[in-house]
């Protein structure tokens, strides 16, 4: 191939003022190629020139003869499957089960010995992996916790951030959180004896819109933002896929006087994320999606530093006290400063092993870099479902998919989201079927997420072919139930 013809990922410049970008690149590439952009040539190309392609072989890609809902009939089962799925679980790093072996060894032929010896001292096995997990969320290492599980990271940092008064004493939210924030939020105004319904401010979508406007939410947060103790949203929302303007709701929820906190499960891992530099007060995440460490793994949480000495947790257990003291066991309570002194218990070190493998691939590169092939990962996508699946007026008959998710760079992360004109439930059965593995959310959803560790352009391209016999059984499926 000629040099002219070699475009590199990491030579492209990063606009993400203008939704445009991937499509320019991608079609600029595909002339310099001479095909077309929805040829498999440029698939292929963009994969070869990806400097991150390596970090594939870091992960276990399932097989499609491995994936229960797999029709043998229609698939080459030694195949890898499509996995758009790490939105909601995100795939397995080779290195978790080595991880995992030597300190089951350790625990073998050491027994208590393990909490203070070897090279991941059980006692201290959080903070072996925090700074790598520091740097991925852009916080100083002691702004940052790995403990327990995402919402009771949230329940302790609510404890403490929401102190409602007789003036301020509202949490602000989008309408459709996921449940488990809901559910924690609810459940915080309860605590406090405060009446759910005039204190839990939702936002909603214009109507006819799907996601939420930044203006509709810088509007809310001037008008109730003195009433309002606690903004609590997403980074990256669950259903819509939609990315947050994070800093500038930040800037305008303290302005009123309110904490800011986010909930960053589809964030951390997906997005370039700068906590400290943007001053967020408080945010936690899992680190089961684009985090990798299986599921169930352990969560992280964040306090910017400017609370380590006024933020105190509200239930404190024997992990919160200084570890220079903590076993003197004097019950004389010596508080680390900020989010460390939230911390309960030990860490569990089997979780820690699975997480500790995930973030040391993150550690081979920067989420810059992530980044950048994520926008032209997604963008690919994006411009294929647009190139064959659009609505076609003077065609009614011909199926289409509408993209819900923001087609501005810098309001979306990896994932987009799909509404079919056939019924949805069918056309994730034929997926599946196919050695698709994504994601159906109630009501009308489906969620695909390709992830820039390990999935690649040719993926794309594959779900795309796969997409249309998808697609075209669901509609003869339909056809055929349909009353004659």
């Amino acid at each position: 191939m000629a040099a002219s013809c070699r475009v590199k990922l990491n030579d492209l410049k990063m606009d993400s003022s203008s939704h445009g970008f991937p499509v320019t690149i991608l079609e600029q590439t595909a002339a310099q190629l001479v095909c077309s952009p929805a040829d498999q040539k440029l698939a292929l190309h963009l994969d070869e020139e990806d400097e991150l392609k390596n970090l594939r072989e870091c992960f276990h890609i399932p097989k499609i003869k491995d994936l229960p809902p797999t029709d043998s009939t229609l698939v080459n089962e030694n195949e890898s499957c499509i996995y758009f799925a790490g939105n909601s679980l995100g795939l397995q790093p080779k290195k978790v089960k080595v991880y995992l072996d030597e300190e089951l060894a350790v625990w073998a032929t050491r027994g208590v010995h393990g909490h203070f010896s070897g090279k991941r001292p059980w006692a201290l096995g959080d903070e072996c992996i925090v700074e790598l997990m520091a740097d991925i969320v852009g916080a100083r290492k002691e702004e940052v916790a790995l403990m327990n599980g995402l919402t009771v990271n949230l329940h302790l940092q609510m404890l403490s951030f929401f102190s409602p008064t007789p003036s301020r004493y509202k949490i602000l939210l989008e309408a459709k959180a996921f449940p488990s924030d809901h559910y924690a939020v609810e459940s915080q105004l309860q605590l406090h004896g405060l009446d759910v319904e005039k204190c839990m401010l939702m936002i909603q979508p214009r109507k006819g819109e799907e996601t939420l406007r930044i203006e509709d939410i810088l509007d809310i947060i001037e008008k109730e933002g003195d009433s309002v103790a606690v903004i609590l949203l997403s980074g990256v929302q669950y259903y819509t896929g939609q990315l947050f303007d994070i800093p500038r709701i930040t800037k305008a929820g303290q302005e009123k006087g309110c904490y800011v906190g986010f909930d960053l499960a589809h964030a951390a891992g997906n997005i370039e994320l700068h906590l400290h530099e943007w001053g967020v007060d408080f945010a936690c995440w899992c680190s089961y999606k684009y985090l990798n460490s299986g599921a169930g793994g352990l969560a992280g949480a964040y306090i910017h530093e400017k609370h380590s000495q006024t933020i105190k947790p509200a239930l404190i257990g024997w992990w919160g006290h200084e570890f220079k003291t903590r076993f003197l066991m004097e019950n004389k309570l010596q508080l680390s400063p900020g989010i460390n002194g939230f911390r309960l218990s030990n860490p569990p070190i089997l979780l820690v092993c699975a997480l500790h493998a995930s973030l040391e691939v993150f550690g081979q590169t920067t989420m810059k870099a992530l980044r950048r092939k994520s926008i032209l990962l997604t963008g690919y996508l994006e411009y294929l479902i647009k190139h064959y699946y659009s609505e076609d007026k003077a065609n009614p008959e011909k199926p289409f998919v509408k993209i819900i998710t923001p087609p501005q760079i810098e309001e979306r992360g990896c994932q987009l989201t799909l509404v079919f004109s056939v019924p949805i439930k069918s056309v994730f059965k034929e997926l599946e079927k196919r050695g698709v593995a994504c994601d159906m959310r109630e009501p009308n959803a489906l969620r695909v997420a390709p992830v820039p560790l390990y999935n690649s352009f040719h993926d794309v391209h594959r779900f795309i072919e796969i997409l249309g016999s998808a697609i075209t059984s669901a509609k003869q499926a339909a056809n055929n139930a349909a009353p004659s």
